[in-house]
C-alpha cells in the first residue's frame, strides 16, 4: 500500500483529492494538511511514501517544505500538484529534488500512475512544463536571486550587505545587473518580473 500525504490549501480540492485517491486499490491517504507548516510537521511525524504538494500556501509553500522534506526524510518522495506551469518554480522544483511536477488540471487516473511511477525511481514531469523551462531560462545568478528576494522581503542594500557578507558597492552592482537582465527600470518592477516568472519567492 502506498501511503500518502496531500497538502493543499483549497479545502474542496483537498477533500475531493483524497477521497478519490483512496478509491484506488493501492493508495491510502493518510493525512491532509492546509498549509506548509502542516505539511512538514506531518510528514516528519507519519513518514508518508509520497508527499504530495501544493506550492503556493499558507506559512510555508511547498518549494520550501519539499526542500526540508528532502534534507529530512531521505525515503519520502515529494510530488508538487500546482496550478502553476511557470518555468521558475519548476526550476526550482528540480533542485529542491522532488520526484514528480503535475498540474491540477490532469486527470486523477494519470495522477495515480505518477505516483506509482515514483514509488519505482521514476521521475514524472508534465511535458507542458518541460516545455516551458526550455522556452524560459532563468537569466539570474543564484547569487542575484538571494539578493533580489532579500530585497523583495524589504532589506535595504545595507542590510543585505551585512546579511550577505559583502560591500554595499558590491550589492549596487549587483542589483544593477539583475535590472539589466530584466530589462526593468527599478527594483519593484525587477521583483514584479521576478516573481512572475517564479525565479524567487
Amino acid at each position: 500500500m502506498i501511503r500518502v500525504m496531500i497538502a493543499e490549501d483549497q479545502g474542496m480540492l483537498r477533500g475531493a483529492l483524497g477521497s478519490l485517491l483512496d478509491f484506488e486499490n493501492d493508495i491510502k491517504v493518510i493525512a491532509k494538511a492546509q498549509n506548509g507548516e502542516d505539511a512538514l510537521k506531518l510528514a516528519l511525524e507519519l513518514k508518508p511514501d509520497v508527499c504530495l504538494l501544493d506550492i503556493e500556501m499558507p506559512i510555508k509553500t511547498g518549494l520550501e517544505v519539499a526542500v526540508e522534506l528532502r534534507d529530512k526524510l531521505q525515503d519520502c518522495r515529494v510530488m508538487i500538484l500546482t496550478t502553476f506551469a511557470r518555468p521558475g518554480y519548476f526550476e526550482r522544483a528540480l533542485k529542491a529534488g522532488v520526484y514528480g511536477y503535475l498540474l491540477k488540471d490532469g486527470s486523477v487516473d494519470n495522477l495515480a500512475e505518477a505516483i506509482r511511477g515514483v514509488m519505482k525511481g521514476k521521475k514524472e514531469f508534465d511535458p507542458e512544463l518541460i516545455m516551458n523551462s526550455y522556452k524560459a531560462d532563468n537569466p539570474l545568478t543564484e547569487r542575484e536571486q538571494e539578493i533580489l528576494t532579500l530585497a523583495a522581503k524589504g532589506n535595504t542594500s545595507r542590510e543585505i550587505s551585512g546579511k550577505l557578507f559583502l560591500s554595499a558597492g558590491t550589492v549596487r552592482n549587483y542589483m544593477s545587473e539583475v535590472l539589466h537582465k530584466l530589462d526593468a527600470k527599478n527594483k519593484i518592477e525587477a521583483i514584479s518580473k521576478a516573481k512572475e516568472k517564479g525565479w524567487i519567492e
